[in-house]
């Protein structure tokens, strides 16, 4: 039993950075019916634009006085650079074919995934970077069950930007014109609704918290590398899907859901961890056979962005 516990939470933690990541995808899909393959990049680029601030804090002596306040500058500053990375994105690449078929948008989705990975490749080179280890010591054990110090960080942080973005979709003026925007962009313009600033403000969010995600991964697992964002991507758009894409709730649930499937997997089935990644694949098969709306629907209007 303590292993098990000691499993879930992994999954639990795990399930927070492909919560966040997923996020991106199901809003995007979600207002303008659009799989932006691009999405994974921007949690690639959040992890080296963190590893970089962190990096350059460290030679000025700063980690050591200030490291938590290193920490958030860090954050902060990598989730606006990705949210205007994305807002560029858009403008380039999605924009101008906002009239054009779904697969031109699709294509055009691919060719910024693959600019923007081999934009990274070229400006940081092709071997990892690694993170300062100031955050990795230090844990807790609350009974059977150790939380080490990075579980509670990404766990704190993921559940604090999950419950801001609730209130933002669903308490504000913002998240109403996004929702309103989602359902009828026509209508909404009648009642003057900017869809083309909606639209730009719902790639910043989304990326912005993919870029969280991607300075969490790097914390954790102590590197990033150019191409980090292609598996994990992959497994939030099936965690997307799984819960509905379109769906935030969904979204949140399809995370967590299939991190807890790879870490229970790897941790009870033989040579589980070598195929750990195939389960997302497997799940995402599964679901668009038997149930492509996912687990809480596609189109629920009142939780759709």
């Amino acid at each position: 039993m303590d292993y098990f516990l000691q499993q879930f939470l992994n999954g639990l933690t795990l399930g927070g950075v492909y919560a966040l990541v997923a996020l991106g995808y199901t809003m995007v899909y979600g207002i303008i019916q659009l799989i932006n393959f691009a999405h994974g990049e921007f949690f690639a680029a959040g992890g080296y634009m963190g590893v970089i601030l962190l990096s350059f804090l460290a030679s000025q002596g700063y980690m050591d006085s200030h490291p938590w306040l290193c920490l958030g500058v860090a954050l902060c500053l990598s989730m606006a650079y990705c949210a205007m990375l994305a807002m560029a994105v858009e403008k380039v690449a999605y924009k101008p074919l906002r009239s054009s078929t779904r697969l031109s948008v699709l294509l055009s989705a691919l060719g910024m995934s693959i600019f923007l990975q081999n934009g990274l490749m070229l400006t940081q080179g092709v071997y990892d970077k690694a993170y300062p280890t100031e955050f990795t010591h230090g844990s807790i054990t609350l009974g059977p069950v150790t939380i080490s110090l990075m579980q509670g960080l990404i766990l704190g942080l993921t559940v604090t930007l999950l419950l801001t973005l609730n209130f933002v979709v669903f308490k504000t003026k913002l998240g109403k014109a996004m929702r309103a925007t989602s359902m009828d962009k026509t209508m909404s313009a009648l009642t003057g609704i900017d869809a083309n600033r909606i639209i730009s403000v719902t790639f910043a969010i989304g990326a912005a918290l993919a870029a969280a995600a991607g300075i969490l991964v790097g914390l954790y697992y102590g590197s990033v590398r150019y191409d980090m964002g292609f598996v994990p991507g992959i497994k939030a758009f099936s965690a997307a899907v799984l819960g509905g894409i379109g769906n935030l709730y969904g979204a949140m649930l399809g995370g967590f859901l299939i991190a807890m499937v790879e870490i229970m997997a790897a941790a009870y089935i033989p040579h589980g961890g070598e195929y750990k990644d195939v389960f997302a694949f497997i799940i995402l098969i599964a679901v668009l056979y038997f149930r492509p709306t996912g687990i809480m629907g596609e189109n629920v209007n009142d939780a759709r962005v």
